[in-house]
């Protein structure tokens, strides 16, 4: 049985509006973990007629956050990095897996690999997240 986290996590954050909107679909997610994939459509290809940068840094993200956001507070990610290897065709489906590579009581370091339907490793990436207490507001916050 999942714990309140988790479902938030499956819940919440991996329905987000952009997500769904991209075809980001959950795979499984369970505690500091999460798999997503999403199909390449056409209108995510570049000028080569394969995976634009943009999906491929979409589905990384979204791993990542619902990963982190698994554990409890509210992860914000403050920062992404990607290395992309490989390309990825139309009509492949793309998995990408997010994993922790360091959690602390604000901050939290997630990797995540992106496989193609072969198996070839497409893109790796690192996203940084900031966390907060579920729910609270941020008093810093200036209104505008």
């Amino acid at each position: 049985m999942d714990d309140a986290n988790v479902t938030y996590a499956r819940e919440i954050v991996a329905r987000d509006p952009m997500a769904s909107f991209l075809g980001i679909r959950l795979e499984e997610v369970r505690r500091a973990y999460s798999r997503l994939s999403v199909e390449i459509r056409p209108e995510y290809l570049n000028s080569h007629e394969r995976a634009h940068g943009m999906i491929l840094s979409s589905v990384i993200d979204q791993a990542a956050a619902v990963a982190a956001n698994s554990l409890g507070d509210d992860v914000l990610l403050v920062e992404l990095k990607i290395n992309y290897l490989a390309a990825a065709a139309p009509g492949e489906r793309i998995t990408a897996e997010a994993r922790p590579v360091d959690i602390k009581r604000a901050l939290s370091l997630w990797t995540v690999e992106v496989h193609g339907g072969s198996g070839t490793l497409v893109a790796t990436g690192q996203a940084l997240g900031y966390h907060r207490t579920r729910g609270k507001k941020n008093a810093k916050t200036i209104e505008r």
